[in-house]
């Protein structure tokens, strides 16, 4: 697990989310410097936040990250084949589960930020594209940068959402399917929604 102790230490991937207003108007580059800044300033500014608040850290991952993810796609690309092996019902549970199960990782996440900044790469987008990566660093004292890559969809009404997050070139669906691929294997679909409820319990 240590791409998740990663992202924690790193706080990265709330860092991109933030209010989803006007995203549909803004390229991804712009949305990642722009929310970034404004999920950092409300960290900055809230004391309960910054002692731990779970109730607060909680609805702030809520309102401000989890807007800006496909999850939908991401739980295809994890499950891969087994995707469309499961029953809708199974679907939809397991998108449900892992969706609490990334609240839970960015919430940790961002308990843990220490006035850490950001560092963003030059945007290699084009106009047409409908899948691009922003690349950014988070610039720790007293440890290297940690390089985090944002890989973003365009969505059918022109938004664009998150469906990967790559730490130090390590892929956090790939680290996922890896591990809930090992899990159907033993005990099915079934059995990896029961494993994923009793975590985010």
């Amino acid at each position: 697990m240590k791409l998740l102790t990663n992202l924690i230490a790193g706080f990265a991937a709330m860092t991109l989310m933030g209010a989803a207003t006007a995203a549909s108007n803004m390229a991804p580059d712009v949305l990642v410097k722009t929310t970034a800044n404004d999920v950092l300033e409300i960290i900055k500014n809230d004391k309960d936040i910054q002692n731990g608040d779970t109730k607060k850290i909680g609805a702030l991952a809520e309102a401000k990250i989890l807007p800006n993810f496909d999850f939908d796609q991401m739980s295809r690309m994890v499950l891969g084949k087994y995707w469309a092996q499961a029953s809708k019902e199974q679907q939809q549970q397991f998108v449900h589960q892992f969706r609490t199960l990334l609240v839970r990782t960015y919430s940790s996440a961002l308990a843990k930020y220490r006035n850490q900044t950001i560092e963003y790469k030059p945007f290699r987008g084009q106009p047409e594209d409908t899948r691009v990566t922003v690349k950014t660093q988070i610039i720790q004292a007293g440890a290297p940068p940690l390089a985090i890559d944002y890989s973003l969809i365009k969505e059918s009404d022109g938004s664009w959402k998150v469906y990967d997050v790559v730490i130090e070139g390590v892929s956090l669906v790939t680290n996922y399917r890896s591990q809930f691929a090992n899990e159907v294997k033993q005990n099915g679909m079934d059995g990896l929604i029961k494993r994923l409820a009793e975590k985010n319990k």
